[in-house]
Order: C-alpha cells, then structure tokens, then sequence
C-alpha cells in the first residue's frame, strides 16, 4: 500500500489544519502561485510547468530558498505520477540550494525533500535507502504529527526488509498519535509486525480494530491498506476469507483511483482464485500496460516540460553570448592591429639605434685594437732594439751572435703582433699545434699527441701565452742548436696540472750552458705562473724538458 504512504504524507504536510506550511510561504512570484493552483487543484503537468518556469526565474534571482521549493514540489509531482526516477533527480537536485539547516523554513523543506525520496526508494521496493532517508527526514521535521507519520513509514519499510524488532520499536512510538486516522494506520502495522514475528500471536481483533476506526473516519486509503493486511494474514489460513478481503480491496482501490494498488490487490485474487485465473490474469496485463503507458507518457511529459524550457532559456543565452562574443572579437582585432602596429614601429626604433650602436661599437673596437699595438710594438720592439743598443753600447766584448739572436727575437715578436687578432680568436691546442708544425721542414719531422681542446678548458688566458712562449723558445732553440731531426711534444691532463714533455733526438746541451742561452728565460715564465720546467740533460742523446704548468 505505497499510495496511502505517500498522499497520507502528502495530506499531512500540505493540509490547510498545519500551521506548518513551508512549502507555501514563497514571495510574489506570480509563476509559484499559478503552479500551486494547478497543483491543488491535480492539474500535474501545469502545476510542473509553471513550478519549472518559477524556479528559473529565482535561478535568474540568485534565490536558492525559491530554486529548492520549486524543485521539491516539482519532485513531489513526479512521485505522484510515479516518475520515481525522475522525482529522486528533482529532490536531489533541490537539496543543493538547501544549505542553512539552521533555519526553520529551510528544515522543513529537508523533512518534505527527503520524505519524498525515501517514497521513491519505497516504491522501487529500494528498502535500505527508503530507510535511510525517513530518518533524515525525522531529523529535520518540527511538526509532531509528521513524526508520528514518519515513526510509522520507517517501521512499515522495516517491516518489508524483515527487521521486525527494530520495526515494532518505531511502530510503538507511531501509535501514541492522538489523531485517529494516524492511529489505525500504526496500529494496523504494529500488528502486521506482531503476528509475523510470533505465529502464535492473534492479530485479527486489532486488525479489525484499525478497520472500523478507518471506516469510522471514512479513510478509503486506509481501508484498502486494511483489506490488504487481513487478506495476507488468513492466505494461509484461510483461502475463502483471504480471496473475500482481496476482493474488498479490489473494490476499494477501484474507488480510490489507485491503479498501483489495484495491481496488488490482483496478484492476491490470482492466486486465491485458480478458476478465474484467465480472466483475472487479463485484467491485470491490461491494467498494467495501461499504468505503464501512463508512467512512460508523464516521465517523458516533465522531461519535455523541463529540458525544452531549459533549452530554449539555453539558446537565448547562446544567442547573448554569440553577440558578446562578436564584440569581444572585434575589440580584440583592434587591439591586436594596434600592438602590431606599434611593435613594428618600437622594432624599427630599436633597429636603426642597435646599427648605430654596433658601428660605434665597431669604431671603438678598431680604435682599441689600434692602440693595443701601438703600444706592443713600443713594448717589444721599440725597448727590444734599445736593449740590444743597450748592451752593445756597454758591453766591450759583446758577442755577434748573441745579438744576433737578439735582434731576431725582436723580430719574432714584431711579426706575432701583426698577427695577434687572429691568433686571439684562434682555439689555443690548434694554434700550439700549428706553431710547432711551423718547425717541419725536409729535415725536422715534429710529432704531437695528447693536444686537444679539453686540455686547455680551465687554463687562465695568461699562463696559456707563457706555455706558447715558452713552447716557442724550445723550438727556437732546437732550430738553432740541437741539430735535431725528431721532435716530440707530450701533453697530458692530471687532476691539478697539464703535464707537457719537449723530447728531441739532437745534440743535447751541457747542463751549464743551458743558462747560457735562450732557454734561460724558461724558468722564470714558469715560475711566474706556479709552474715548474725540468731539464734532463743526462740521456745518451738529444734533449728531454718536462714542463708542469698549473690547471685552474
């Protein structure tokens, strides 16, 4: 007896009698008001309708009391017409405008909204949840006549789900309702739960008790839901009063306008009465294709009624935004054009004052470059001659050849000057490479190895100019006095050092004379930069030098 749950909750909820009435206190929204008189009057779809339109324009108005009430009475319509899917979407959808439970109005409205889920999870015989939210709606309603009803629809789905313990506990709280009505109804279900949990137990004085009470207060629903009891209570005991009280129900549900529980009352006469079986069979397929045809055309009629308006709501704000949008692109087609255009005038700005800066820059380069060598050639060649004046003005018995020598130091160092742009550019083991390469000729081979770029990766610019130096003045001195015809350079990277190994196949040089000569600079460049050079003048033949210049 879903239906007498249901407009039972209904009635007590939205009587006139209740001073209760949250549902109804709403503004003056002219949409809500028509919706309530359609539905009062069970107009469903109208009432739907305008509820669906009342409750987007409190969209519009950021009013979410107004959104949820809409959306609960929208519900409510939809379980009526037994959309139940679609009345757990609206009252879950309802519950997301409902957020300050700390107000009475807003409490009342949760009671409603989840007393209507819970009905929809009861008719989808979904127990536990119909279960679940009875409760919540118990916690949430004020109004002691709808606890009393509450008590007694959680104790019925207790009842369906076997838990008849609990079930009673709820049912004696239900039957202290001093209205009559409310009375029989718990009464009539105490007992049901009574007589299933102990067979011994005599329920037919208090089942007839809660029958003359609904007839009494000529509560057809209630008299059907009666009906229904005894005719299970006696199926086992007694087919002829069992199938006589199903057909009572019949009746009574016929009156009622209650297609669902006349769908009940049918499967109990089926199986009480074989004889009429085909007959009987066929008026419940016909009454539940009808019922099913009904359910599907009032399921799709609020989809319709909802989504079109919401579709059409849709297309008339695509249509604000497409206008928007068109002005929002125009805008933005300005302001690009604009930036374009002012980025090509700052680049052509930027452009033209980077070309005069990199000519200046240019000029003042060639400017340096021509003052760094007027100044090398004042610094080494000028005060070279003047050393070489020097000493021959001063020393009475200077030697030819040693001026000589001398003089083409001086020459040597004239010439690196000419070329000293590009040996700075130049990559440094190239450029040694090819200063001892310069030494090759039809009777000197000189050989490298070990001479690559990483070697020289954290080697300072000014001890790499006194390795050159000093590599320089070892091939001078082969040149000139070794006589050689192999020379061999070793270079070799360690953790704190490059170590460098001079080795030729010539003469060799007495360990006192090597002071003597152009090697006796060697030293001191080494020294100067935390280096160190070691001649080994002790091998059967040629010269050997170790050189060990720093790393970092």
């Amino acid at each position: 007896m879903r239906k007498l749950i249901f407009f039972t909750t209904f009635i007590i909820l939205f009587s006139c009698k209740n001073k209760n009435k949250p549902i109804n206190i709403i503004d003056n929204n002219i949409n809500y008001k028509k919706a309530k008189v359609f539905r009062d009057a069970k107009i469903s779809d109208s009432a739907f309708y305008y509820f669906n339109i009342a409750k987007n324009e409190y969209l519009k108005n950021n009013d979410s009391l107004g959104v949820a009430k809409s959306l609960v009475n929208m519900a409510m319509i939809q379980t009526r017409k037994e959309d139940f899917f679609g009345g757990i979407e609206s009252s879950l959808e309802a519950n997301r405008y409902l957020k300050k439970d700390n107000d009475s109005t807003v409490r009342s409205t949760l009671a409603i909204n989840y007393n209507n889920i819970a009905i929809d999870f009861n008719y989808l015989k979904n127990y536990k949840n119909a279960f679940e939210y009875f409760n919540q709606a118990l916690k949430f309603t004020d109004n002691h006549d709808a606890k009393y009803l509450f008590y007694n629809n959680i104790g019925d789905v207790l009842i369906n789900e076997g838990e008849l313990e609990l079930a009673k506990n709820y049912l004696r709280k239900a039957i202290l309702s001093t209205d009559q009505s409310y009375y029989a109804m718990a009464l009539n279900n105490l007992t049901k739960a009574e007589y299933l949990s102990n067979p011994s137990y005599d329920p037919v004085p208090n089942l007839l008790k809660a029958l003359t009470i609904r007839q009494n207060e000529n509560d057809s629903l209630g008299q059907s839901s009666s009906y229904s009891t005894i005719a299970d209570y006696y199926y086992d005991k007694n087919k002829a009063l069992s199938l006589k009280y199903a057909k009572m129900m019949l009746q009574k549900c016929i009156q009622n306008k209650s297609a669902n529980d006349q769908l009940e009352a049918l499967q109990k006469i089926i199986k009480l009465d074989p004889k009429n079986y085909l007959k009987n069979f066929s008026q419940f397929k016909e009454l539940d294709d009808s019922l099913q045809l009904e359910r599907n055309r009032a399921k799709n009629q609020f989809a319709f009624i909802r989504y079109d308006l919401e579709g059409k709501n849709a297309e008339n704000e695509i249509l604000k935004t497409a206008k928007v949008e068109d002005e929002n692109k125009l805008l933005q087609l300005s302001i690009i054009t604009s930036a374009i255009v002012f980025a090509l005038i700052i680049t052509n700005v930027w452009y033209r004052k980077r070309q005069i800066r990199l000519k200046q820059e240019k000029e003042l380069e060639v400017k340096n470059t021509q003052l760094r060598l007027s100044k090398k050639v004042h610094d080494v060649v000028a005060n070279g001659i003047y050393q070489v004046m020097t000493k021959i003005e001063n020393q009475e018995h200077f030697d030819r050849d040693t001026a000589l020598d001398e003089l083409e130091f001086v020459y040597e160092k004239s010439r690196d000057i000419s070329y000293d742009k590009a040996d700075e550019e130049q990559e440094f083991s190239k450029k040694i490479s090819e200063l001892i390469a310069s030494f090759n000729n039809d009777t000197v081979k000189t050989f490298t190895a070990g001479n690559n770029p990483a070697l020289w990766e954290t080697i300072s610019p000014l001890v790499k100019d006194e390795v050159f130096q000093i590599i320089r003045e070892l091939m001078v001195n082969m040149k000139k006095h070794s006589q050689a015809s192999h020379v061999a350079f070793r270079f070799e990277r360690t953790e704190t050092s490059v170590e460098i190994q001079y080795k030729d196949n010539g003469i060799g040089i007495p360990g006192d004379l090597i002071y003597k000569n152009g090697l006796r600079n060697a030293e001191s460049r080494m020294a100067a930069i935390g280096g160190a050079i070691i001649f080994d003048t002790e091998i059967e033949k040629g010269l050997k030098v170790n050189l060990s210049v720093p790393a970092s």
